[in-house]
């Protein structure tokens, strides 16, 4: 288990290519998360810059790049084609398409830019998410969706093999199918776009985006997935458990939930959904803002909102934390008091690994909650809380000897808990 000082996690979450992970990706021995070429397990922590093809110059997009990499973001959402937000044409006056909205006739100038923009992330060390036929919200306009009733199954599978063959070589795609809806009467357009794609780059990852309250397995099963996703605006942490629950066991993500600057969404909102996503058997989060997603005016400022910096808080905690070998304590055996409302906003979450020498909790409210040492190894403890808002540390002031102890956060607000033991309890993460 990796254990650091605590000085370590004071600093800014700044990390190279390389230490973000080297492409491709490939599935973990658990099945529940990723891992690089080198086997280290890839935490994914993401950005959701949607539009960030069509939207903007090539000189704002390293700006985007440039800011993300230094918060530690290293995976994307993209949509390789965009139909509405800022598209279909991009900054540069060029559409996806030489026959607008025909996939049989794709218009090389604007997917040059879409290679250069793919490339520029592998650059920074990010994985891209990537839609290559977002179908949009049902009854909306937004997406492809009658675009691919109107091409019909075989130009979406010959589409499917163009953008397959193409990108065969970029190996930090994961292919996102749908997007933001069900199939519905698109299903065999759909199907035949991902098996064209299967067929001309059939080493990429899998994943896909249905609409809100529906996992990826729920609905594109049929599209030979290897990553399940969550999308929710309900209580976060009960779907994801639902996915973590999923049989057979796979990795899987919290793909989207409420944006900041969207639905009212408050900063401890922001930062409740990815710690409760991470402590309930999530591989990874993606985060997500508005002007920024669509790149409306206003978005550089938005790029050091309070979001986004929380959500490098995020990535500083776990990337110092054995997450990868978390198991949701959903018996709340180790937390047993204290929890919250199962179905309220100020619910706990708590996780240990399957060695029992740590456990992490993260409650959005300052209680008083009970720990059961018991169920962590024999030994020494150690215990710290974590403050999400500004990314210090500090110690636990009650004595941890042995069997249950009541504890409390420092002060108000919403606040993460680690308690390892053993022989190495008198350094922390």
């Amino acid at each position: 288990m990796r254990t650091l000082a605590l000085a370590s996690l004071l600093l800014v979450t700044r990390l190279s290519p390389a230490e973000n992970g080297q492409f491709p990706l490939r599935i973990g021995p658990t099945s529940r998360y990723l891992v690089d070429q080198a086997g280290n397990p890839f935490l994914l922590h993401g950005d959701s810059p949607w539009s960030l093809i069509v939207a903007v110059t090539k000189e704002d997009a390293d700006l985007y790049f440039a800011d993300r990499r230094a918060k530690g973001v290293n995976t994307i959402i993209v949509n390789l084609i965009e139909h509405k937000f800022n598209g279909p044409v991009n900054r540069y006056g060029e559409g996806p398409f030489r026959t607008p909205g025909d996939f049989a006739t794709p218009n090389e100038a604007y997917f040059a830019h879409a290679d250069w923009v793919l490339r520029r992330a592998a650059e920074n060390g990010m994985v891209v998410l990537l839609t290559p036929m977002y179908l949009g919200y049902r009854g909306l306009d937004e997406g492809w969706y009658q675009e691919a009733l109107l091409n019909g199954s075989f130009k979406c599978h010959e589409y499917g093999k163009w953008v397959g063959e193409r990108y065969k070589s970029y190996k930090n795609i994961i292919w996102v199918i749908g997007g933001d809806r069900r199939a519905d009467q698109a299903r065999e357009a759909v199907d035949a776009l991902a098996r064209g794609l299967h067929e001309s780059n059939p080493d990429a990852l899998f994943t896909a985006h249905a609409e809100p309250g529906v996992s990826a397995m729920e609905e594109y099963a049929i599209a030979g997935l290897d990553i399940n996703s969550t999308y929710t605006y309900d209580i976060v942490h009960k779907k994801v458990l639902q996915d973590y629950s999923r049989r057979p066991v796979m990795p899987f993500f919290l793909f989207e939930t409420s944006y900041e600057g969207e639905h009212e969404a408050s900063e401890v909102q922001i930062r409740r959904q990815a710690y409760w996503a991470l402590l309930s058997g999530a591989m990874g989060q993606c985060y997500g803002n508005r002007p920024l997603w669509l790149f409306d005016p206003g978005w550089k400022d938005a790029l050091n909102s309070p979001g986004a910096r929380d959500m490098a808080r995020v990535r500083k905690l776990f990337n110092a934390l054995p997450w990868y070998e978390f198991e949701p304590d959903t018996a709340h055996r180790v937390v047993t008091s204290g929890l919250g409302e199962e179905n309220g906003m100020d619910r706990l979450t708590a996780a240990r690994t399957r060695d029992r020498s740590l456990m992490a909790a993260y409650m959005p409210a300052r209680r008083e909650i009970e720990v059961d040492l018991g169920q962590l190894q024999r030994g020494r403890f150690s215990g710290w809380w974590y403050d999400p808002r500004s990314g210090m540390s500090i110690p636990v002031a009650e004595k941890l000897d042995s069997g249950r102890v009541r504890l409390i956060p420092p002060s108000e607000g919403d606040w993460a808990l680690v308690i390892q033991s053993g022989e190495k309890s008198g350094r922390v993460p």
